[in-house]
């Protein structure tokens, strides 16, 4: 794909527009000015883009930095300026609107749709992603508590995730949504753990049984609600790691439900999350367009609600800043090897995937998300559950 429109073939927009003025108005309230000269700073290349921001709102935003109407130094910071001012409360967002109302109608993560999401975006290719991430290719966030590099935050996070669920060799865990196992990778080789994931994108599949030979680890390609139809399969741990995101809330009791059938009666079940701060049914559209179709992202009382009935709450973990550093990695990771993906992918997913980052490490900085580690049991861990100190 080619860039729309290219930045250096635009010309500088002059200050008389009375819509770039009602954004320069917007954005000096988050300290960041149009022509600015400071990394936060935006300088716009059409004309239009004012009136395409303040019409579509988040949309409209990354769509005209996508096709090069405008460029920052630094979007990471930007976006963290923006969210802090509170800006997306003031401008039109009517496709967030629609997106919202579809929400309510219809289940939009329903089961003919579940493997959207690994056909758009964890199948772009494995020889991408190994570029981006670690070793072990865990795509959420690392746990930073003492980690200086990328390697050990992605490691103290597997061994983190390991330690509360108190994994000893010959439990069987099952790990919803594994990726590329680099889970139950670390759970085999570190803690003598049998494991069975669940993933819907046969290229991670296909992956992880390369790495994970030798090993007892067996990669399932299917959907959580399928896997419920299979009673002889109990575990004694469950980990979700980064794909409850994919749920939707109108499945969020079918999720708790299912892992309850699935888990025995004194096992745990850690899931990992990002959140957001208040419960509704905000979708970005930007996101929702480019990046994981179908995504929801929930709030703690939704995640809360689903689960009363089915497992005590034993244990809530908020590291959601450690995202802000984990993008940022990956996007220098991103940078670097870029020049090799260039001609199979093009310039405009350049700008798509570097906006995507960036703004993503943003808002977490704004904590305006958040990413939840959160331990449950079936009927409660008697004497008390201790999260373990990492």
């Amino acid at each position: 794909m080619e860039v729309r429109v290219r930045p250096e073939t635009l010309k500088p927009v002059n200050g008389g527009d009375s819509r770039l003025e009602r954004l320069r108005q917007l954005l000096a309230a988050a300290d960041v000015e149009v022509g600015g000269n400071r990394p936060w700073d935006i300088q716009i290349h059409d004309p239009e883009t004012a009136q395409r921001i303040l019409g579509h709102g988040s949309l409209g935003l990354g769509e005209s930095y996508a096709d090069g109407w405008w460029d920052c130094a630094a979007v990471d910071a930007f976006v963290d300026r923006v969210l802090r001012a509170d800006l997306q409360r003031q401008v039109k967002n009517p496709e967030a609107l629609l997106l919202a109302i579809e929400s309510r109608l219809f289940n939009r993560q329903s089961l003919a749709r579940a493997w959207t999401v690994a056909r758009q975006h964890y199948d772009l290719g494995n020889e991408f992603f190994s570029a981006m991430l670690d070793p072990y290719m865990v795509y959420s966030c690392g746990y930073w508590a003492q980690a200086s590099t990328l390697e050990a935050a992605q490691e103290a996070k597997l061994e983190l995730v390991c330690a509360k669920l108190g994994l000893k060799p010959g439990m069987r865990l099952l790990d919803v949504g594994c990726g590329w196992g680099g889970l139950m990778r670390w759970a085999a080789e570190h803690h003598g753990v049998e494991c069975t994931g669940l993933t819907n994108s046969r290229q991670q599949a296909a992956w992880g049984e390369q790495r994970c030979k030798g090993l007892p680890v067996e990669f399932v390609l299917s959907d959580y609600r399928c896997f419920e139809d299979q009673p002889e399969r109990r575990f004694d741990r469950i980990a979700s790691v980064g794909m409850f995101e994919h749920v939707g809330h109108a499945n969020y009791r079918r999720f708790f439900e299912t892992m309850r059938a699935l888990l025995h009666d004194d096992g745990l079940l850690l899931l990992h999350t990002i959140g957001k701060n208040d419960r509704g049914r905000s979708i970005d559209p930007w996101m929702e367009r480019n990046i994981f179709p179908n995504g929801e992202l929930p709030a703690l009382s939704e995640i809360t609600d689903a689960c009363e009935g089915l497992f005590v709450v034993e244990d809530v973990h908020n590291f959601g800043a450690d995202y802000d550093r984990t993008l940022m990695a990956w996007h220098q990771r991103f940078e670097a090897t870029w020049p090799q993906f260039r001609e199979r992918y093009g310039d405009r997913f350049h700008r798509i995937w570097r906006y995507y980052l960036l703004a993503c490490a943003g808002s977490f900085r704004a904590r305006s998300n958040q990413l939840w580690q959160v331990v449950l049991s079936p009927v409660g861990v008697g004497g008390g559950y201790r999260r373990p100190l990492m």
